[in-house]
């Protein structure tokens, strides 16, 4: 077994090996305990209104998960009423990603995480995600492992299984940004080599992101944006953003949605963009969730 090392409340790598059949009733009910702990230190990591302990209550909770992923086939309790962290399991039932965010005094946010794989014999295999937004350069173009991540916080993950040399998955995130702008991120997720790498160049027919390995979207914090993926057509959609005047061209702090759609839609295993789409579906409350995590549910 190897043991979790906390370094400034960041998760290393971690895969241990467990003996079992299934996730039996005494782990289940270890599980809710620990559930009904990650509920109450959670809950302050957001609404605690002193920063330093927003963060401790952050390091507290990735003590407190770790130890409870540590519970042989752990993979099989959902943690469904734990509401204040964002848990996507892929639809191949292959990983399951946990992320969060905590909020500074100044309006910015640090985002943590980890995947955590679903193995035969119960045992916890996790790459844990260590967000280093700040100091990356030309985040659209780079391909990172989960140990020098470019955080967000997932709402939806997206298999691409079919057409392709090998799997890979499409994660939609929140990622918070300023006091002015919020971000959103389209991300490619994949594994390769028993390691997880974040970024892969699959966005065609839109000049402005050709050859990109993740979209990212930026937008007046008041605002709110649609990204969703609409299953019956086999696309991701999002709301077209635009200045108020074309004069403020670049200033993405003032863009929001200017009652038009584009998307990328899922042909021959890559994502061609199109343009003023007609959308058929509302927005879920999964949009509204993710355009201001203090709505979410729980909260």
């Amino acid at each position: 077994m190897k043991q979790l090392t906390l370094v400034f409340g960041l998760l290393l790598l971690i895969i241990t090996k467990v003996d079992g059949q299934s996730l039996d009733k005494s782990n289940r009910e270890k599980l809710i305990v620990f559930q009904d702990s990650l509920k109450e230190i959670s809950f302050k990591m957001i609404n605690d209104s002193i920063e330093p302990q927003r963060y401790n209550a952050s390091y507290k909770l990735i003590k407190t998960l770790v130890t409870a992923l540590k519970t042989p086939y752990s993979f099989n309790f959902t943690f469904d009423s734990l509401k204040t962290i964002s848990i996507q399991n892929s639809p191949d039932q292959k990983f399951r990603v946990f992320t969060w965010h905590v909020m500074n005094n100044d309006g910015s946010y640090r985002f943590y995480g980890t995947i955590q794989m679903n193995t035969s014999q119960g045992g916890l295999e996790m790459f844990p995600l260590v967000d280093y937004s700040p100091t990356l350069k030309n985040p659209s173009d780079s391909t990172y492992t989960n140990s020098r991540w470019y955080g967000a916080q997932y709402y939806k993950i997206i298999p691409v299984l079919k057409d392709v040399e090998s799997p890979y998955y499409m994660l939609l995130g929140w990622k918070g940004n300023t006091v002015k702008s919020t971000k959103k991120v389209i991300e490619v997720l994949h594994f390769k080599d028993g390691k997880a790498y974040f970024g892969k160049p699959v966005f065609d027919g839109d000049p402005d992101n050709l050859n990109k390995k993740r979209i990212i979207f930026e937008y007046d914090r008041r605002a709110t944006m649609l990204l969703n993926y609409e299953s019956a057509e086999n696309r991701i959609i999002f709301d077209h953003l635009a200045p108020p005047d074309p004069n403020l061209k670049g200033k993405f702090e003032l863009y929001g949605p200017d009652f038009s759609y584009d998307g990328f839609k899922f042909l021959n295993g890559r994502w061609k963009f199109i343009s003023e789409l007609e959308l058929k579906n509302d927005s879920t409350d999964q949009d509204e969730n993710f355009n201001d995590p203090k709505k979410m549910k729980g909260l």
